[in-house]
């Protein structure tokens, strides 16, 4: 069934386009737009413009942060432990492990995984930038990289590339333990099972 209204069904439409998103939900959304005041309606087109306008790549660790802001937060805290960096698929790993409380090193983020049946290989997401930044440390400034990848084909494909590309470099390169399901998402793992993946990581 198809609204007599374009506005609302080019509205759901949009709503569908996002993950996880199908038509019943999409509706459901735009009701409640409809229905909502029209400054509430307001602050949210403004959230959605100001988080392609703000929101960048952190230059040292390229998880999103705030314009003005670069490096984040993460990166330029003195609380953290800088010769560890944990290796993860997106922003949503490294609050998963925030979430946690355990790990205290610093992050990098790919922005997606070596996937040659989508199209998508080393030079599509932040390796390359993770080799300079290696290269751009003091010598055993960095001891240990670990790699908390999604126990996927395309996460194991992703952490044997990289740990490749490490092991010249005298770097020691771990990956997070196998109390993970394989094909879970790490972003919905618990975090007391983060924590002890993080514990329990072994070298590659």
């Amino acid at each position: 069934m198809r609204y007599s209204s374009g506005a609302v069904e080019a509205l759901i439409e949009e709503f569908a386009k996002l993950p996880g998103i199908g038509r019943k939900t999409a509706q459901r959304l735009t009701m409640h737009v409809l229905q909502e005041r029209r400054s509430e309606v307001e602050k949210l087109a403004d959230a959605l413009i100001d988080v392609k306008e703000k929101v960048i790549r952190c230059s040292v660790c390229q998880n999103i942060t705030d314009l003005g802001a670069d490096p984040c937060h993460l990166c330029t805290s003195s609380g953290r432990d800088r010769t560890v960096i944990c290796v993860v698929e997106s922003p949503t790993e490294v609050l998963a492990f925030e979430k946690t409380g355990h790990y205290k090193g610093l992050y990098h983020v790919l922005h997606g995984v070596i996937s040659p049946l989508d199209g998508v290989g080393p030079d599509d997401i932040k390796v390359r930038e993770l080799i300079v930044r290696l290269g751009t440390v003091a010598p055993d400034e960095v001891r240990e990289v670990v790699l908390a990848l999604n126990p996927t084909v395309e996460g194991e494909t992703t952490s044997l590339y990289i740990s490749k590309l490490l092991k010249p470099l005298g770097i020691e390169v771990t990956r997070i333990a196998r109390g993970i399901p394989v094909g879970a998402e790490l972003e919905f793992i618990d975090e007391a099972t983060l924590s002890r993946a993080m514990e329990g990581r072994s070298a590659i």
